[in-house]
């Protein structure tokens, strides 16, 4: 029943411990993500930098798996260099040391004083102060967990049981290391781990090389949880997450032998036996660091070979990363970029159909398919996205925009449906029946298609900059397709009645082709709608203006 009872205060102390460094990592994203993404995206020009960065983030997120995924991000995205973010995380590694060594000074006496400031913090109402709030609760509860697990491994010390175990363990050095880094994987912290072993340390029962033994494999485990977090993103992520695992078990390979070494030299010097993890974690990754840095080119060739590139599916989206869920302002920025990629996409089936339609060529016409595929597979993507950044509770302005980028992709996913479902058909019909229009009829639908090209590419650049000039001209422009529709189909039904052949043996499918032009035009200046709205100058209805003459 004791036992049962250890194990139990053991385990709540080490959730306790885990459960405090996701509210820090959530608090200092919520707080400073932006800020800090930044920096780590621009403070990678040099060795040095790449490595303080590193260090920083690290000490801030408190998780260098955090910093990892996040830097991987980057490398993706082409922001950080695959070297530079070797460099990274070897200044991540470091930075989680220096965090065990901050939380075993013993200033556990300070939780309830955090816990405290980071709850009037809390309460004081602005994001960024909720998320420092919610940061300082964090570590209040770390010190926190820090005494439960020193009184949790009280009964410890006379226990026959665990004494045979780490005797065990002593006795089988590669075994104690895999021991502790399935403990580190597990908990998907090294912090954790070392922390434990901390633990166990104070007790006495743990000799000098069994700790740093022990330290090695929460290093080695450590290193783990981004390679698997990686696993299904591009090949760029894969190698830097890879290349820091690689980094850490040749470390550890041959650390591993010369622990005893280790060991005696770590005992001549004049450091506390009770705080011997923390000294050895820091030193591990201090000289790990030191010996590694120079490698780092020959190491980001050798993932280059390791881990080639791949040619992923054309349908798969670039730019949204689930890591920045947690900052919102960078997600919708991500959101924007991908969702411009669609129109992209939708210019290029308006641009086969218009050269099909002008040269009669069929092959054209071959790409606009699977084009409107992808066209729906991406705005789909993007939808899934915002709706899970809107489950992290968005401000008003932020969700306004996330709705416009929806309502946006929507629109464009309706153009391509319009493109594959009509034009695609219309222009098929011309071109294998050798159709010919009227010159005039000709011109005018050249025309449209040429301005409805234009419109959406003024439409692109009305989604990303929120001009309102612009949005204004876009609504005039909608005025002035309305006017062309409506012309060019009074002059085809002339061209009817005076007989003239051309016309009629086109006559449906002229009619149809302004049809599918013009409701396309109307799904494209929809994105000024929003902008009109936000000055007051959007009308609801046409009926408005009848009801009040």
């Amino acid at each position: 029943m004791q036992s049962t009872i250890v194990m139990i205060n053991l385990f709540g102390a080490v959730a306790l411990l885990l459960f405090g460094l996701t509210q820090v990592k959530d608090g200092v994203s919520r707080a400073f993500g932006a800020k800090l993404r930044t920096g780590l995206a621009t403070g990678t020009c040099s060795g040095l930098r790449s490595f303080v960065s590193g260090f920083v983030a690290t000490i801030a997120l408190q998780s260098s798996t955090a910093t990892a995924l996040m830097v991987a991000s980057f490398v993706e995205r082409e922001l950080v260099k695959p070297r530079m973010a070797q460099i990274v995380l070897l200044g991540a590694n470091v930075g989680t040391a220096v965090t065990a060594w901050i939380v075993a000074t013993g200033i556990e006496w300070l939780s309830p004083l955090v816990i405290l400031a980071g709850i009037v913090l809390y309460r004081s109402g602005s994001t960024s102060r909720q998320g420092g709030g919610t940061a300082l609760i964090g570590i209040g509860l770390m010190l926190l967990s820090l005494h439960l697990l020193s009184s949790a491994t009280e009964p410890m010390r006379q226990s026959p049981a665990l004494a045979a175990f780490i005797g065990l363990l002593d006795n089988a050095w590669p075994v104690a290391l895999a021991f502790s880094a399935g403990i580190a994987f597990i908990s998907s912290s090294s912090l954790a781990a070392v922390v434990l072993i901390l633990s166990l340390a104070s007790t006495g029962i743990l000799s000098a090389g069994l700790i740093i033994v022990l330290v090695l494999g929460a290093n080695l485990g450590g290193a783990i949880p981004p390679v698997v977090a990686s696993l299904s993103g591009p090949p760029s992520a894969k190698r830097v997450t890879l290349g820091n695992l690689i980094v850490r078990a040749i470390g550890c390979a041959v650390a591993l032998p010369l622990a005893g070494y280790g060991a005696a030299i770590l005992e001549m010097l004049p450091l506390s036996p009770a705080k011997l993890p923390v000294d050895a974690h820091l030193g591990f990754n201090l000289l790990l660091a030191a010996l590694a840095w120079p490698f780092s080119r020959f190491l980001s060739l050798w993932m280059l070979r390791l881990v080639p590139e791949e040619v992923p599916p054309d349908n798969a989206p670039k730019y949204l990363d689930q890591g920045e869920l947690s900052t919102p302002v960078v997600a919708l920025a991500s959101a924007t970029r991908e969702t411009l990629g669609v129109g992209d996409l939708i210019e290029r089936m308006l641009m086969r159909a218009s050269d099909a339609f002008e040269k009669d060529d069929l092959a054209k016409l071959k790409e606009i398919p699977s084009l409107e595929k992808r066209v729906d597979s991406l705005q789909q993507e993007v939808k899934i996205y915002l709706s899970k950044l809107g489950r992290e509770g968005l401000s008003e302005e932020n969700g306004r925009r996330s709705i416009v980028i929806v309502d946006y992709a929507i629109n464009l996913e309706h153009i391509g449906d319009i493109i594959e479902k009509g034009l695609l058909s219309q222009v098929t019909k011309k071109a294998s029946l050798g159709l010919k229009f009227s010159e005039d009829g000709y011109e005018e639908l050249k025309k449209l298609f040429h301005l409805t090209i234009d419109n959406l590419r003024i439409a692109q650049t009305i989604f990303v900059t929120r001009d309102f000039k612009l949005a204004k001209q876009m609504m005039e422009v909608k005025v002035e397709v309305r006017r062309m529709e409506k012309q060019s189909s009074e002059r085809h039904l002339e061209r009817l009645r005076d007989g003239r052949a051309e016309s009629l043996q086109t006559s449906s499918l002229h009619l149809d082709m302004l049809r599918d032009l013009k409701r396309i035009n109307a799904h494209i200046v929809s994105v000024a709608h929003p902008i009109m709205d936000e000055h007051g100058l959007l009308i609801e209805s046409r009926l408005k203006d009848a009801s009040r003459q």
